[in-house]
């Protein structure tokens, strides 16, 4: 290497630099940890050489490699049935349990029982904030292809008075494979890892951002 004219020190330069390379390309392979789900579109090399083959996509070989983490409740390897989705406000959504006590709170109202409890049910339909969940479409480098996801309905405020928003309060990882590759063109090695997708579980009225 010293008779090619390259030193020791900047030989350690040029492999560390690769070696960051990698890992930052790495890293954007999986989604990454965030407090603003649901998580966005990644960012991917359009280029199809770097597309699982058919032959890589055998689903008894896949099944095993995922093992139990399969779920078949939130992903699915053909593409689901799509389904309108409607959200009408007006209607009182299902809600389960007794009656939350900062809602008995908030109602404040100085009336008949019966009318109160009402108005207190009126007013949990109102503040509440239930996941809508809508299939998404990973593409073809992620096995199971497709994720049931979490979405927190913002179309209006979720307060009285207004002001507050229905936003991501909890979420659940699950696992998916996904393909990488190292190297370039005919150099590059392929295979698929296991990566955690993170779901909204939860949306909470709230006025964060």
């Amino acid at each position: 290497l010293v008779n090619m004219g390259i030193s020791p020190a900047a030989l350690l330069y040029v492999i560390a630099t690769i070696h960051l390379g990698v890992s930052q390309h790495f890293l954007r392979l999986r989604p990454s940890p965030s407090e603003h789900l649901p998580v966005t579109g990644l960012k991917e090399d359009p280029d199809p050489k770097y597309d699982p083959r058919k032959q890589d996509l055998a689903e008894q070989t896949l099944r095993r490699k995922l093992g139990s983490n399969f779920d078949p409740v939130f992903m699915s390897i053909n593409s689901p049935p799509v389904v309108e989705n409607r959200t009408v406000f007006d209607e009182q959504p299902m809600l389960k349990g007794p009656i939350p006590n900062e809602v008995k709170q908030l109602s404040g109202v100085t009336v008949a029982k019966k009318a109160r409890q009402k108005f207190e049910q009126w007013l949990w339909a109102y503040t509440h904030c239930p996941v809508d969940y809508v299939w998404k479409d990973l593409g073809v480098r992620f096995w199971p292809r497709y994720v049931k996801e979490g979405l927190c309905l913002n179309e209006r405020s979720c307060s009285l008075p207004e002001g507050m928003f229905c936003k991501p309060d909890k979420s659940v990882t699950k696992t998916f494979l996904r393909w990488y590759c190292q190297g370039f063109l005919k150099q590059k090695y392929c295979t698929w890892i296991q990566v955690q997708y993170p779901i909204i579980s939860e949306c909470k009225c709230s006025c964060g951002e």
